[in-house]
């Protein structure tokens, strides 16, 4: 078994053991479910039991898909799951070796979190955002460890991406980066680093991209369909723009289009008003069933 703490020749080096997932929907039962499978102890924390139990039953689930892929056997399926914990209580988290908050691009909602975390953190623990876009020198403004804080941010889904970017902010230590740089690696996963500026790499391209297609749409240049055609078979796009915007989420791609609105001031970046008014009107995409395609009838039919 891991030791939290080996004494080498240069000092003291914490290993880490645990890790603290906040947030048990999409993201978080996915870092959770890479995490049990690495072989660390998880945590997983959320205000709602229901979601907890959610959280879970997916994670299961994906590991079900994985042992039938045969890309893991049934005796790591179990210990996986067994390795995975879930709480209501925020304290209990607070004693992990690393903490990743994973809940809604929301950065007030973000601070409370962490905010509240400061009471019951060991000295040791490192703290660590998912956040797609906002500033991460920003979120460790608001803890007492700005040194221990970094960006870690998983790609979606998180079992199947291989890239993971880790956002230094300008307090993050050499230390703390290369101690979640080792956890990367122990997952299996590639390191980009990015540094500290809004939507950091992947989403800094590929958010505007989603924006300049729903603007295509929005003008009446081609349909629902003829855009995610055109990407998919015109530049062998896995998945067309407006169906990649579903699954991510639509209040997440207005999320991150707003924040690189605001802090670039550049109006390349303006969201594009239709991707406003369907999440006003609650059509976020898969999670809701309707966005750019409803999804509520079986085969996914375009919405416009």
């Amino acid at each position: 078994m891991l030791e939290k703490n080996i004494f080498s020749g240069q000092g003291l080096k914490m290993v880490i053991r645990q890790i603290g997932v906040i947030g048990a929907g999409q993201m978080g039962n996915g870092i959770a479910h890479v995490m049990a499978l690495a072989d660390y102890d998880v945590i997983i924390a959320d205000v709602s039991q229901e979601h907890l139990v959610s959280a879970t039953r997916k994670i299961a689930q994906n590991l079900d898909r994985q042992v039938i892929a045969k890309k893991i056997s049934k005796s790591q399926r179990e210990k996986a799951l067994e390795k995975i914990k879930t709480t209501v209580d925020l304290g209990k988290v607070a004693k992990t070796d690393l903490i990743i908050e994973a809940v809604n691009e929301d950065e007030e909602l973000k601070r409370k979190i962490f905010h509240s975390l400061m009471p019951h953190l060991d000295q040791h623990t490192i703290l660590a955002s998912n956040t797609s876009s906002i500033s991460i020198t920003r979120l460790a403004s608001c803890t007492d460890r700005p040194e221990k804080f970094l960006g870690f941010h998983f790609m979606n889904p998180v079992p199947i991406m291989q890239l993971v970017e880790l956002i230094p902010g300008i307090a993050t230590n050499q230390k703390t980066f290369d101690e979640c740089k080792l956890v990367v690696d122990r997952l299996g996963k590639t390191v980009a680093r990015s540094e500290d500026f809004p939507a950091f790499i992947v989403n800094r391209i590929l958010i505007p991209m989603i924006n300049e297609a729903i603007y295509t749409l929005y003008e009446g240049v081609g349909s629902v369909e003829a855009i995610d055609t055109s990407l998919k078979l015109g530049a062998n796009h896995p998945m067309g723009p407006l169906e990649l915007a579903d699954f991510i989420g639509l209040d997440t791609c207005l999320a991150i289009m707003n924040v690189l609105h605001e802090g670039l001031a550049d109006t390349k970046y303006r969201p594009c008003p239709l991707l406003t008014k369907y999440v006003e009107a609650g059509w976020l995409g898969r999670k809701s069933k309707r966005g750019f395609y409803d999804y509520r009838t079986g085969d996914p039919l375009p919405t416009r």
